[in-house]
């Protein structure tokens, strides 16, 4: 049966704990159904990579509302799955969506994959999209997931290419900035591109104990909404903060950036920009 857990945050992490146990993760438990699309033609690739047969037992980290292991369930259903996130709204709704869809091999829980108490090696993969960006401390992180896994098991990850080659991150970033020249996301801290290096992921990676570590470019439209005013409301929703320090003249303007961004991205599908991401996969020995 699903089911719902709770656990403690490493120190490391308190700081992401607070944003996605917080407003952030209400924000995408409240847009679920866009977020899963918005990255959703990526799903299959890293499923595949990660090797599933039908009695695989999965671990998903950082599973949001819980596509990707609800994918995994299906993949294996004889086998099991545990979803893993920050964010207690995630989480419910993850479980929520697992329960209508019948998956009883699948329950979430609400932890810090850096320090939750996995069974040792008693899981046959690991996979998370775009969830282990966000770790604090990284080489622990995964040593805790190498530990995880039984001999042999893999690990997929899909985590962003640098921000250079994402761009719907561009267009966006240029369309708010209003003007200013805004700061490139650090590079060692938890957040979209930290692991966008594939010589520092390799080195986390395999500081926790992986090997055969390998990257895939994988590139896809990222959906931001049906139609330009929805996906307008849902940027701003999203990343209102870029905003931050502007005055009344500066916002306005990076508002109409915005719509006229939003609006030359509109089609029949939608609004869509280009993504890039790197498709990892790693052994424990």
């Amino acid at each position: 049966m699903t089911g719902i857990e709770t656990r403690h945050v490493d120190p490391s992490n308190a700081e992401q704990a607070r944003a996605w146990d917080g407003d952030e993760g209400a924000y995408w438990a409240r847009h679920a159904d866009l977020f899963e699309q918005s990255t959703g033609r990526y799903d299959g690739r890293m499923l595949e990579a990660a090797g599933l047969t039908e009695t695989s037992r999965v671990i998903d980290v950082g599973c949001g509302s819980g596509d990707t292991a609800r994918a995994a369930a299906a993949a294996a259903p004889s086998g099991s799955v545990l979803g893993i996130d920050l964010s207690t709204d995630l989480v419910e709704v993850a479980s929520q969506r697992a329960e209508r869809a019948g998956l009883a091999n699948l329950r979430f829980a609400w932890g810090d994959a850096q320090i939750y108490p996995f069974e040792p090696g008693a899981a046959d993969c690991v996979i998370s999209k775009t969830g282990a960006i966000f770790f604090g401390d990284p080489a622990a992180a995964f040593g805790n997931l190498a530990r995880a896994l039984r001999p042999g098991g893999r690990m997929s990850l899909l985590v962003w290419q640098p921000a250079r080659d994402n761009e719907w991150f561009l267009d966006i970033a240029t369309a708010l900035s209003g003007g200013r020249q805004l700061p490139a996301p650090p590079p060692d801290a938890p957040g979209p591109f930290s692991l966008s290096d594939p010589d520092r992921a390799r080195a986390r990676i395999g500081a926790g104990g992986f090997e055969d570590i390998t990257f895939e470019d994988a590139r896809e439209p990222m959906g931001f909404g049906p139609d330009a005013a929805r996906a307008y409301d849902f940027i701003i929703g999203l990343l209102s903060w870029m905003l931050d320090g502007l005055d009344d003249a500066g916002r306005a303007r990076a508002l109409d950036d915005l719509r006229s961004t939003v609006a030359a991205r509109e089609s029949e599908d939608g609004v869509q920009f280009g993504s890039a991401m790197w498709l990892i996969t790693a052994v424990r020995p």
